[in-house]
């Protein structure tokens, strides 16, 4: 497990607070994240496995350095996996304050007991320390102002609410 010590928004401090990193990692919090669904479309099943495909419709961005809207229409591949985890393949346009475009990547997991999956399936807010939920985004930008983007390895801590997911994204140093 990985736990990021840093202070960040209180839902993922009480959830790192509930875990014992095995690891440290000093990191610099780089935005908090929300991306809200509009469409969740079944795409097909396979053995073990089947996929979702989430549209998204709105969200928005909040760091230190950067922040501001995510596009509409971008993608969440989700993976249902038959031992109850869910893996992320996501692509995301962000638009800058400044109206920077930058592209976004990451895959990521999530995974909890059976009853704890089927309450955030169902929609329902679970606290965060109950599940885990990590993502490795990557980033990419022409813009000169946020250059700085494209040469960031980057973790992220999600949580999911009633109205879609949150991350709270951090640079590793």
């Amino acid at each position: 497990m990985l736990c990021v010590n840093v202070a960040f928004d209180s839902a993922s401090l009480r959830h790192c607070a509930a875990l014992r990193p095995w690891i440290e990692i000093p990191v610099i919090p780089t935005s908090l994240l929300t991306d809200l669904p509009e469409t969740l479309l079944s795409v097909r099943t396979r053995p073990l496995v089947v996929m979702r495909l989430d549209i998204v419709s709105s969200g928005s961005f909040e760091g230190e350095r950067v922040s501001g809207d995510v596009l509409e229409g971008d993608s969440d591949w989700q993976a249902l996996r038959i031992d109850g985890s869910t893996t992320l393949d996501v692509r995301l346009v962000l638009r800058t304050t400044d109206d920077a475009l930058i592209g976004v990547t990451y895959r990521g997991i999530r995974h909890g007991s059976p009853e704890v999956v089927a309450r955030l399936e169902a929609g329902e807010a679970v606290d965060p320390a109950d599940y885990y939920f990590r993502t490795t985004p990557s980033f990419e930008t022409a813009s000169p102002a946020h250059d700085w983007l494209n040469r960031v390895v980057a973790v992220g801590v999600g949580y999911r609410r009633s109205d879609g997911p949150v991350y709270s994204t951090f640079e590793v140093h």
